[in-house]
Formats: structure tokens, sequence, C-alpha cells
């Protein structure tokens, strides 16, 4: 039998530098008077079609069609809009002793955000899942997120978030309003979004450059960043950490208890487990206001984590060619192998992140 061989190294994803260096230029060149303005009105525009452009790709109908795997996909909302929130609440016992109340509020933040459908996709495929119900469980999260978002952020968060009625309507207006307007047309629409797809991702990701470097000019410019030590910033990497190895148990091993197969636990894990950056964003930045570029930061480290790239490739390993999972002694081989690699890569792959943040 071949041996089994795990990738050399898990490269980090070229956006994040992207962000990373919107950051950077963010922190050396804010956007101050005028041109504060200017950004803060192209960063609004830029949400609303965002989200119009979400609204005109999501399919409705093939996200009723998989209603008859109602199961799957309750179980997924469980853990996207449930469990993730416990574990955000169970969290503020870390305050002020790891975390500061700001940063607390970002990562109670991260945990109330939608899963995301392209990766959910993208690891389903690559572990040899369920990826139909990868698509279909990404489709929900994300239409349930449009409204669930804002009012978890609301209810759990309150005033000391910042949150009003004002803030409410500003969320209908900027993000609501766009999405089902973007539903509306996309029987006339959807063609050419289809069509131009790459082009249109290009829109997506240079929107959101913006948004990020908006809020954190704002950031910059009221002296947010004072508020964050090195020390702080390792405390949020150690919990997120913490966070997401604890999703990824449950997701995998409640799916076991739940009864689902092997296929359906991979997509219940991938898609159960992961946060949209891309959805993320941009409510942060309509729900938060100035304190935005703090209540984005864990988003944005959560997002770099690695460890269900980790998962993906064992799980695709296991199942072998064709999907087929390997005797029990090589699949042992290749856990046993893992096991120590999975932290360190995991580390591995948010410390750029964590490093960069500490230089800037």
């Amino acid at each position: 039998m071949k041996r089994l061989r795990w990738p050399s190294r898990l490269p980090i994803d070229p956006y994040i530098l992207l962000l990373l260096g919107t950051v950077g230029l963010a922190a050396l060149i804010p956007a101050r008077g005028t041109a504060a303005d200017v950004s803060s009105g192209a960063s609004t525009a830029a949400i609303a079609f965002l989200f119009f452009l979400y609204g005109a790709r999501l399919s409705t109908r093939e996200a009723l069609d998989g209603l008859r795997h109602w199961r799957l996909h309750a179980t997924v909302l469980a853990c996207t809009f449930v469990v993730f929130p416990l574990l955000g609440l169970a969290a503020r016992g870390l305050v002020p002793v790891i975390l500061t109340h700001p940063l607390y509020q970002g990562l109670l933040f991260l945990t109330l955000v939608p899963s995301t459908v392209q990766s959910s996709i993208a690891f389903t495929s690559m572990a040899r899942g369920n990826v139909p119900a990868a698509i279909c469980a990404g489709s929900f999260s994300s239409l349930v997120g449009i409204i669930a978002t804002p009012l978890l952020a609301a209810s759990l968060l309150g005033s000391s978030g910042g949150f009003s009625a004002d803030s409410l309507l500003e969320i209908v207006l900027q993000l609501l309003v766009p999405f089902l307007a973007g539903q509306l047309l996309r029987r006339w629409i959807g063609g050419f979004v289809t069509r131009h797809k790459k082009a249109l991702g290009l829109v997506d990701r240079g929107s959101i450059l913006l948004v990020v470097y908006t809020a954190f000019s704002e950031g910059v410019v009221q002296g947010i960043w004072r508020q964050v030590s090195p020390a702080r910033l390792g405390g949020l990497f150690a919990v997120e950490a913490v966070i997401l190895a604890v999703m990824l148990l449950l997701t995998w091993y409640g799916g076991k208890a739940l009864g689902f197969g092997r296929e359906d636990r991979i997509a219940i894990q991938f898609a159960g487990s992961k946060k949209s950056l891309a959805s993320g964003l941009p409510m942060a930045s309509v729900l938060f206001g100035p304190q935005a570029a703090l209540a984005v930061l864990p988003l944005m480290l959560f997002h770099q984590m690695r460890a269900d790239r980790v998962r993906g490739a064992r799980q695709a390993a296991r199942a072998g060619p064709g999907g087929r999972r390997h005797p029990a002694g090589a699949s042992r081989t290749v856990t046993n192998r893992g096991r120590y690699r999975d932290t360190f890569r995991l580390s591995w792959a948010a410390a750029p992140v964590v490093s960069s943040q500490l230089t800037s």
C-alpha cells in the first residue's frame, strides 16, 4: 500500500495577507476629516452592494429543495446560532483577567455570525462528505443569519454594544433590503451574476477590504488600539483556539450521537464550525460603528485558524481513493502521526495573524 503523506505545509490564505495589509495601511495612513467621510460613505454603499450580490447569488429554490434533509440543517443551525453563542457567553468569565471587555464583545459577536458557504463546500468535498448537504446548510445559515445575527447581537450585547432601535433600522436598510432586492431580481440578473462570478468575486473582496480600512481607520483615529496589548491578543488567540477545538469535537461526535452517517457528519462538522468573514465584517461595521475595529479582530483571527483544513486532509486520507475508508490500521497510523501535528499546525497557521497584529 502506498504510504499516506501529509501536506508539507499549510499556506496562509493570500486574502488574509491583503486584509493584514489593509490593517497596516489604516494604521499608517488612516482616513481623517473629509477622507474619512468619503471612506465611510463608500463603505456604506459597498456593504449594501455586497448584500445585494449575496441575494442575487443565493438560490432559494435549491436551499428549499434541501429541506428533505431537515435534521442535518437543523443541527448545523443549532451549532451556529445556539452552541457557538453559549460558548461565547461562557467566555464572559475570562473578563478582565484574559480578555478586555471590548475584545470579549468582539469574541461574542464572532459566535453569532452565520456559517460560510464556500469554505464549507470546499472542506466537505476535500473530506469526501455530503457536498449537497453542505451547500444547503451553508445557504440556510446565510439566510437565517441576515436576521438572527443582528437580533442575537442586540439581545446578548445590548446597550453595552451600542445597539438601539436605530441600529436595527440601519441593519434593515443596509443589509436586509439590498439582500431581498437581490433575491427579487435574481430571476433576471442571476445568469449575469453566474457568468461573471470571478469578476464579481473581486468586487466582493474589494468591498470587504474597504470596510476593513474604514473600520480600522476610525479605530486608529480614536485611539482604540491603545486598549490592546500583546498579552491580550495572545489570550484572545488561545480562547478562540479552544472554542474551535470544542466545536470540531462537538459537531463530529454530536452528529454521531444523533445517528448521522459519516458523510453527513463531515458536512455538519465543517458547516457547523465555521464563521463567515464576508458576512461578519459588514455586519460588524453596521452594528458597532466606531468600535468595529476591535469587534472584527476576533473574526479575522478565527478565519485564519486552519484546524479544519487539517481535519479535512485527515478525513480524505482515511476515506482513500474514491471515498473508500482505509483499513483500521492505516487509519490509526494517520491518526497517531497527526495527533500532535494538528495542534502545531493550528498554532502555526494563526501565528502570522497574531504577530502582524502585534506590530500594527
